[in-house]
């Protein structure tokens, strides 16, 4: 698909690149599988770089609206599988 990520343009080259990695997991999630821990650091990662919880929610609602991926739901089968090593939503 062809489309633009919600990207600040007060983040750092760097942030940029984690959160584009956070918000690639998401779509291999959706479209395939993620790893589970290689997802976790890259959430973990992205919200240092976006802390605040309705920050957070408006990137995923951007997100969601370009892509088609939800990032909450991503992120919180992230959450809920504590047995698997990779995560996918259906």
């Amino acid at each position: 698909m062809e489309y633009s990520y919600p990207i600040d343009v007060d983040w750092t080259q760097e942030e940029i690149l984690q959160v584009i990695e956070f918000f690639n997991h998401i779509e291999d999630a959706y479209e395939s599988s993620t790893d589970k821990e290689q997802f976790k650091r890259a959430y973990k990662n992205f919200k240092k770089i976006v802390p605040g919880k309705s920050d957070e929610n408006n990137i995923y609602k951007e997100f969601k609206e370009v892509s088609g991926y939800d990032g909450y739901k991503a992120v919180k089968a992230l959450n809920e599988n504590n047995e698997e090593s990779s995560i996918t939503i259906k």
